[in-house]
């Protein structure tokens, strides 16, 4: 059965919703299944496709055009070479042999390089050139690291629709076409944000000053719902991306034997106890999404681990690893845990974050069950902190 939606005359949605799927990149939870989108534009004269949705609903793809008796493809936008998005370009090329494949030209080098399409096939479109189909004007904006190099965002001035790709998207399988209830839409958006643009903080912000000046009232993005009111993400973004950070302490460990995790908890009390948020995370459990989408907002990092064959817990390490990759406006760092015979765990730990650009603050290490003297030692690492964010005028 085919599932076709009309957002304006003359431009569908034709992609498909995932449901089922739990894991993005082998590495990324989905809680929430995701969606492929895929935009029917039909002008006067010509007719594009913008993305190919990821190989897995090809087939959904195709029954949609199908269903709309959809002979003749005359441009298929590939706005990101990723086969979520681009996965189905080497089917309809065969399927549509007249089409021409629109791409930017980092974009065209991956598409060849990927055996999706022949070069032949593929034209290059330059940051904003326009492409007529007739009553209707594809114009096409460069947007590179929003989350690889070869991204474009294809405008449509007539109908005042912005098609953004992976930016601005969520991973969020649901019936509705559009984010209707924002507040359901907004955790998604935030994980998305986190596991896939905030590495790229600083161009995001470009490019959300590249858009301002355009007029849309409708956001379609490759994923998620789209944003009939354009303010709610937009203003969204601009928070994330900000340099601005909540008075807040994100804290992921790993604890073996029950040291590190009564240091944990009498650190987390020691926090409360001074006005600070705490975001806790058991890492033996926890869906790294959520720890990621914490990472966005808070101003001090601590890894709690303990020490495994004289080094930090693979786990405490992953943590370290996810933070480094990722990125946030994280101002401060710090280590806890317990040791038995000796180790260089806080050293480990350090070494993993070489990308963040933080102040290291007194790591508190115990050997074995804390002390008296250890939670003294908590006890300042705690004002520290307070003292820190109130420097930043956040606490």
């Amino acid at each position: 059965m085919s599932l076709v939606r009309e957002i304006k005359p003359g431009v569908l949605w034709v992609g498909a919703i995932d449901w089922d799927r739990r894991l993005f990149d082998a590495l990324i939870p989905l809680p929430n299944g995701t969606s492929y989108n895929s935009y029917l534009i039909r002008g006067s004269q010509s007719t594009a496709l913008i993305d190919a949705v990821d190989p897995t609903k090809l087939d959904v793809l195709i029954g949609n055009l199908n269903a709309l008796s959809i002979k003749k493809l005359d441009f298929i936008i590939s706005q990101h070479a990723e086969q979520d998005h681009s996965g189905g370009i080497q089917r309809l090329a065969e399927l549509y042999p007249q089409a021409t494949i629109i791409a930017s030209g980092k974009c065209k080098e991956l598409l060849v390089a990927f055996g999706l399409v022949s070069e032949d096939r593929i034209m290059e479109v330059k940051d904003g050139q326009k492409i007529s189909l007739g009553d209707k004007t594809l114009e096409f904006i460069h947007a590179p690291w929003v989350h690889w190099p070869d991204t474009i965002f294809t405008y449509l001035p007539e109908d005042t629709i912005l098609f953004t790709c992976d930016f601005l998207g969520s991973h969020l399988a649901t019936s509705d076409l559009y984010a209707v209830d924002e507040a359901e839409v907004y955790e998604p958006a935030k994980r998305y944000y986190a596991e896939i643009m905030m590495p790229f903080r600083q161009h995001i912000r470009k490019h959300l000053e590249r858009i301002k000046d355009l007029q849309f009232d409708l956001i379609a993005p490759s994923h998620g719902p789209l944003y009939s009111r354009p303010k709610f993400i937009l203003e969204a973004y601009r928070d994330w991306s900000s340099d601005d950070v909540k008075n807040q302490v994100i804290l992921p460990y790993v604890s073996m034997h029950g040291s590190t995790k009564a240091m944990v908890d009498y650190f987390v009390d020691a926090l409360i106890s001074r006005g600070i948020s705490v975001r806790l995370f058991d890492l033996t459990r926890t869906d790294i999404g959520d720890l990621a989408e914490a990472l966005v907002d808070g101003a001090t990092v601590v890894i709690g681990s303990s020490t495994i064959l004289a080094g930090a817990h693979p786990l405490a390490l992953y943590a370290a690893t996810l933070a480094n990759a990722l990125r946030p406006k994280t101002k401060f760092v710090s280590v806890i845990g317990s040791y038995g015979w000796g180790g260089k765990m806080v050293e480990q730990i350090a070494g993993a974050i070489p990308n963040l650009k933080v102040e290291v603050l007194p790591p508190v290490v115990a050997k074995g069950y804390p002390k008296a003297a250890d939670s003294r030692a908590l006890d300042r690492l705690a004002d520290e902190i307070l003292a820190k964010h109130k420097e930043l005028k956040i606490a």
